[in-house]
């Protein structure tokens, strides 16, 4: 038995029959990541040394008989924008190199109320800026599939890490898709959120309207169970949403016949990949077959949305990066004249080109004279954006479009036109623009073997829908059975 191949359920399930210990499985995943880690290169800082002690402690309790919870003793990732005290946390930036957090975010600390064991901080886009996982201070992520394409981004050190096996589940953000493309890319489930249904408290803030915190996951029940762990009203985050619990697990069996789902077809014209385009229409025959009412409409968001992100998402990234000043807790220039020059060499020599890029033109829209022509339409097409979704929801409960409109490029191939890595976060933003869930699950793989992800978008805290429909058709295809990524 090849314990890191299992799901979290099956975990589980071995834990519960005492076929495997906590110990077996841990030091299966620190023995992968051992294995695979100087190839797919998806941590920033390990913790394996930590993990195998605490799954010692944590098996001598359930050798005593001590009744523990439901997720004690499971491993999992961690994306190094999300707070960890006494761990590091340096957003993959010079800037916070030695950052070591003094508190653990709320998510955190409600994984270590189940006694999660952390095995290590992993790598993304510097400040989760990019769609490629190029953008890393420290090192280049690359796709399990293929060691020559990029996993995706900003969550590509945390999507590479549940794909390669290295860990059996990770957290990662999403602010304009950084969760479902690199879910996408490397052949895994990735779920963003509503916005306010997981505590932003700890995450490393880039675009504070946008940002929502999600599982990465092997399949879709595991995707549900992490929900179920780090959901819930947060008195420390003023935008968490209070709601009654939910069990998103109990939504997954049930049968789809009837559900209506709606196919936009803006998000199906020119620049989306041939290939790409045959496997989501095939998806729609499968979701037929299962009894789902397939009908193409019109949600004319697409041509808006791209431009409305990068303004908004800049606007604010301007804004909350101001506090990276070279003076408190983050990198300072070894030489200076005087405080305006600490902050201009600071703030220089810490930041990537990526993270300064956004920061200028963020800065440039909510100057004067040009904050009405750019930051407040911007607000105002968002507006727009939200009634066109409204609109959409009121006929169909599943809004189904490709993740990314390619499968994963190769390394190199766009990180010096940025423009052209924008363009891949089409099919995403518009889904955080209006604040809504999207889950991006893979449907297939192209012709060189890629894997290609499909997106089901859900009205606003209708988790459960998008789950269920994702299930149904993870059931029908077996994905993980039928096609295994080139580290097998």
């Amino acid at each position: 038995m090849n314990i890191t191949e299992l799901t979290v359920h099956e975990l589980q399930e071995k834990l519960k029959n005492k076929e495997l210990t906590v110990t077996e499985i841990t030091k299966a995943y620190v023995k992968r990541i051992e294995e695979k880690e100087k190839n797919v290169q998806a941590f920033v800082t390990p913790l394996t040394e930590q993990a195998i002690k605490k799954s010692e402690e944590i098996q001598s309790k359930l050798d005593k008989g001590e009744k523990l919870g439901e997720f004690t003793g499971i491993p999992i990732g961690i994306k190094d924008n999300i707070c960890t005290k006494g761990i590091k946390t340096t957003c993959s930036s010079k800037m916070l190199e030695n950052f070591v957090s003094p508190y653990d975010a709320t998510v955190i600390e409600k994984l270590n109320k189940e006694e999660l064991i952390n095995l290590g901080k992993l790598n993304m886009d510097e400040f989760a800026m990019g769609g490629s996982t190029e953008y890393s201070y420290f090192k280049k992520t690359r796709n399990p599939w293929n060691l020559n394409k990029v996993p995706g981004g900003s969550s590509g050190g945390s999507a590479a890490a549940v794909s390669s096996e290295m860990v059996p589940w990770a957290l990662g953000s999403d602010t304009g898709g950084s969760i479902r493309q690199p879910a996408s890319f490397c052949g895994v489930v990735g779920l963003k959120p509503t916005y306010g249904l997981v505590s932003r408290y700890g995450l490393v803030a880039f675009a504070s309207s946008l940002d929502q915190i999600g599982p990465i996951t092997k399949d879709v029940r595991d995707s549900a169970m992490l929900l179920n762990l780090i959901t819930g009203h947060d008195s420390k985050d003023t935008t968490s949403v209070e709601r009654e619990k939910i069990d998103y697990t109990k939504c997954l069996e049930k049968e789809i016949k009837g559900l209506k789902i709606g196919v936009p077809k803006e998000f199906f014209g020119e620049g989306i990949n041939k290939e790409v385009k045959e496997k989501l229409e095939k998806a729609m025959q499968i979701y037929k077959t299962l009894g789902a009412e397939i009908e193409e409409f019109s949600l004319d968001v697409a041509e808006y949305s791209l431009a409305t992100y990068y303004i908004i998402a800049c606007a604010e990234a301007s804004s909350n990066l101001g506090r990276f000043d070279g003076i408190r807790y983050t990198y300072r220039t070894p030489e200076y004249k005087n405080l305006k020059e600490i902050y201009k060499k600071s703030r220089s020599e810490g930041f990537g080109a990526e993270v300064k890029r956004r920061i200028i033109l963020g800065t440039y829209v909510l100057s004067s004279g040009y904050y009405d022509a750019y930051y407040k339409k911007a607000q105002q097409v968002r507006t727009l954006v939200m009634k066109e979704f409204n609109k959409g929801f009121e006929k169909y409960d599943v809004i189904l479009t490709p993740t990314s409109p390619t499968v994963a490029f190769d390394i190199g191939s766009k990180s010096n036109n940025p423009l052209e890595m924008y363009l891949a976060d089409i099919c995403t933003v518009s889904v955080n623009i209006a604040g809504l869930p999207g889950i991006s699950i893979p449907c297939g793989v192209d012709s060189q073997g890629m894997p290609i992800g499909m997106q089901l978008i859900g009205n606003k805290f209708e988790e459960e829908k998008i789950l269920n429909a994702a299930y149904q058709f993870e059931k029908t295809i077996n994905f993980r059975e039928n096609y295994k990524p080139q580290y097998k």
